[in-house]
């Protein structure tokens, strides 16, 4: 007598294996983009920190935030965020505009923000703008209301 898996063994087996694939595969995709929101977070936050830093020690700010951050530069060499004069544009998603970073300069006084743009809906801005704390911002860099 010969040993064999019969038909109905292999179609139980091919469709245990389909439903534990269509669990498998949103829980993988969804992995993937909660690790690109923290990147992103985190580059953020650093980078403030280090504006922060590099304006306490340096006891002045630069109009190029790469100057002043390794995060900033890693956020525009990914793709995330377009830099201009003290200002940081963060994207993610289906949005252009999720997060800003800007230095405001009013004479020796200089203001570090943190504002949240629009999420329109799209999951991984509302993400990212809810692991950013904005709520400490604006920080004080330079000038006479900040004191040592």
């Amino acid at each position: 007598m010969k040993k064999a898996f019969t038909m109905i063994e292999l179609i139980f087996v091919i469709v245990i294996l389909g439903i534990l694939a269509a669990v498998a595969i949103p829980k993988l995709a969804a992995t993937r983009s909660d690790a690109e929101v923290s990147k992103i977070a985190h580059n953020v936050m650093v980078g403030a920190a280090e504006i922060a830093s590099y304006a306490v020690s340096n006891a002045k700010t630069e109009d190029d935030l790469k100057i002043m951050s390794n995060g900033m530069s890693s956020l525009e060499s990914s793709g995330n965020a377009v830099l201009s004069t003290k200002k940081a544009v963060i994207s993610i998603g289906s949005v252009s505009d999720c997060l800003t970073l800007e230095i405001f300069t009013s004479g020796t006084d200089d203001n570090l923000t943190i504002s949240l743009g629009s999420a329109g809906g799209d999951n991984k801005c509302l993400a990212l703008q809810s692991a950013v704390d904005a709520a400490k911002y604006p920080m004080k860099l330079r000038g006479q209301s900040v004191t040592y």
